[in-house]
């Protein structure tokens, strides 16, 4: 089932804003709530969060309400199996295809492994792909994110990440809402992602890690945004980068889990959320299909902490579109 034919970014239907500072502003009321890339350490580790974490409960969706309490909780949530068959089989080779695509490579929205010409990730898949648009248009997709965000959402950004058999590099740890807050001038955390694993996830091939309960703090960044960061960061991220001592903190305070399933199922996971990927050492090669769902008044203005905004094949509007090589 899906939301529509009707592009996400035109779904109005559906809209819930909580109590807290999650509220329509006004552009010209633009305030930093959330301050990183600083100068010099901030008086604490961590900020508290200013924003609810689940803000649609009364919205339409596939997640029950216990679902929903799991996700405001840990700040994540594993949904196994959510596709199979024939299903996944298209989706897999739809995948393969995209990924192999010579015309692909060297272009800006494909990354490759740091010591290889093997494609690592590949941008604005919902743009280069029938089939990856629809699938962000799906309710068990979309309509979970309606849930979470409080209103029908738009893809703020899409990838195929894939992560070869003894090759695949890891990822050190961050949150993403550090990056599109810093970069993309996204305000505030209204925002989650949807990963939807393509091949089976477990311990020896490079799981996603993350920190349950993360979520709840903003954990502040050292070192001023370089021009163009986002060439080397996509490959190996070295600014935006919590501190050791704040992960410590975390970590003590939380644990790390890593959800480990078979190929089709589904994990959302907070903006906000800390999380981390290790080498994959194993012969098993681990890929996954990502969506980004922003809400629409949270749209990206000019960021807080990077001289420019990111490319659009990282980061979209909603009104924005988007062709390979533009």
């Amino acid at each position: 089932m899906t939301v529509g034919n009707t592009p996400l970014k035109n779904l109005t239907a559906h809209k819930q804003y909580s109590d807290m500072a999650d509220t329509p502003s006004a552009s010209n009321t633009r305030v930093d709530l959330y301050p990183t890339r600083l100068a010099t350490a901030p008086a604490s580790l961590t900020q508290a969060r200013r924003d609810d974490v689940v803000k649609g409960r009364a919205l339409p969706g596939p997640l029950t309400q216990a679902q929903l309490d799991e996700f405001e909780r840990k700040g994540y949530l594993f949904i196994p199996d959510l596709i199979h068959g024939d299903e996944l089989d298209a989706l897999r080779d739809e995948i393969e295809s995209l990924m192999s695509n010579d015309a692909y490579r060297e272009r800006e929205f494909s990354i490759t492994e740091p010591e290889s010409q093997e494609i690592r990730s590949l941008f604005a898949v919902h743009h280069l792909s029938s089939r990856l648009g629809a699938l962000a248009n799906d309710e068990r997709l979309a309509g979970a994110a309606r849930q979470i965000i409080g209103d029908d959402p738009y893809v703020h950004q899409s990838r195929i990440n894939y992560k070869p058999g003894f090759a695949g590099k890891g990822f050190n740890w961050h949150s993403d809402f550090e990056t599109w807050h810093a970069e993309d001038g996204m305000p505030n955390m209204h925002a989650v992602s949807a990963s939807l694993i393509l091949t089976d996830n477990h311990e020896f091939n490079g799981p996603l890690m993350l920190i349950p309960g993360s979520h709840k703090a903003f954990v502040p960044c050292l070192g001023e945004t370089p021009e163009d960061n986002h060439k080397s960061s996509l490959k190996a991220q070295e600014v935006g980068v919590p501190s050791q001592e704040a992960l410590r903190h975390m970590v003590d305070q939380y644990g790390i889990e890593a959800p480990k399933g078979r190929a089709g199922g589904l994990l959302l996971f907070d903006c906000n959320t800390l999380h981390a990927s290790n080498a994959n050492l194993s012969p098993d090669p681990r890929s996954n299909v990502f969506f980004v769902f922003n809400r629409p008044d949270n749209r990206c203005g000019a960021p807080f902490a990077a001289p420019k905004q990111r490319p659009a094949f990282l980061a979209h509007g909603p009104d924005q579109p988007w062709q390979p090589g533009v």
